[in-house]
């Protein structure tokens, strides 16, 4: 498995690739597909890393930038990340996140949010932060990794992407 940045030829894989790896998650609105060919059209991604083994994407990672009320500066969303349904736990995924994070701290990112299971990040250093708020989501799933010592707080939002319904 090879882990490297998309190119445009990979849209396509991407979008059915999302498509097909949450299709049965019980959390899901089943919109992630539109959101990641939403933030690659806008421009707003600054890392997209796909997965790719004997010259097939079968996983994908984004990350873009979001915007905190308190004006904190360069902190990322993670999301959405996928995994084709029969390479799940097998992890492409964890290779996917680590990669990304990675590229991110690179970048100087200050830190980085994500709405998914808890279990699962606090892994990658993830956890619940009392001081950055999603609106209209369970705290518990709303989860933050700050790379120095710097915290960030307030309300956080989304690209508007994420929104993208289809």
């Amino acid at each position: 498995m090879i882990i490297r940045n998309e190119i445009e030829s990979d849209s396509e894989a991407i979008f059915e690739l999302t498509k097909a790896a949450f299709k049965n998650h019980p959390h899901s609105d089943h919109t992630e597909q539109f959101i990641a060919r939403a933030l690659h059209a806008a421009g707003a991604l600054t890392a997209s890393l796909v997965a790719e083994v004997d010259g097939a994407v079968i996983g994908h990672i984004a990350f873009s930038p979001v915007t905190i009320s308190d004006g904190s500066h360069n902190w990322y969303g993670l999301g959405p990340v996928a995994v084709l349904p029969q390479s799940q736990k097998q992890g492409i995924g964890t290779a996917l996140i680590r990669a990304g994070l990675s590229l991110l701290k690179g970048l100087g990112a200050k830190g980085c949010v994500l709405l998914g299971e808890p279990a699962y990040y606090a892994r990658f250093g993830f956890k619940k932060s009392p001081d950055l708020i999603l609106e209209n989501v369970p705290e518990e799933y709303f989860l933050a990794l700050s790379f120095d010592e710097n915290k960030a707080q307030g309300f956080v939002v989304y690209h508007q992407g994420f929104s993208a319904r289809g």
